[in-house]
């Protein structure tokens, strides 16, 4: 057998470099990290675009992103008029990897117009990461985990 058939990484050959960055590119196109958005949120001035907590009122109580809209996915089609500019770009997030969310409140504000992006690791991974978030009795911060975020999260080197 050939490297290629037994070794699992190349069982299926990589993309060629032209697919392979038009495919990176998309991606690009649609996803931020969380880093990428705590700087962009923390920079002076109008970050560009409107972050969007989809989760539960239960959820966005318990904390969420300081200056985050409050848009739970179900209501995006009677909300989203009411509290979003349609000239700017808009950021979703849910709890964190593992729920899609973000993904279908994206899907359904890109069917009403909206440009629109998904922070990569939602919740979940901006409080694991570090970053200051709101809850009902005020504001808070954990220490950042270490398996999740560099030493310096604004700056991990990528």
């Amino acid at each position: 057998m050939s490297v290629t058939t037994t070794n699992p990484v190349l069982r299926v050959a990589p993309a060629d470099p032209a697919e392979a960055a038009a495919y990176f590119r998309a991606s690009l196109a649609f996803h931020a990290d969380v880093s990428d958005v705590a700087a962009a949120l923390a920079a002076d001035g109008d970050p560009g675009f409107v972050l969007v907590d989809t989760r539960s009122t239960e959820s966005w109580d318990q904390g969420h992103v300081p200056g985050a809209v409050h848009l739970p996915t179900a209501l995006v089609p009677e909300q989203a008029g009411r509290l979003l500019d349609p000239a700017v770009p808009v950021v979703t997030y849910c709890w964190g990897p593992g729920c899609n969310g973000a993904t279908r409140a994206a899907l359904a504000l890109a069917e009403l117009g909206y440009r629109v992006k998904e922070m990569l690791g939602g919740f979940e991974y901006w409080v694991r990461e570090g970053f200051a978030y709101e809850t009902w009795q005020g504001g808070e911060r954990r220490a950042a985990d270490p398996l999740t975020a560099p030493l310096d999260a604004a700056d991990c080197g990528c």
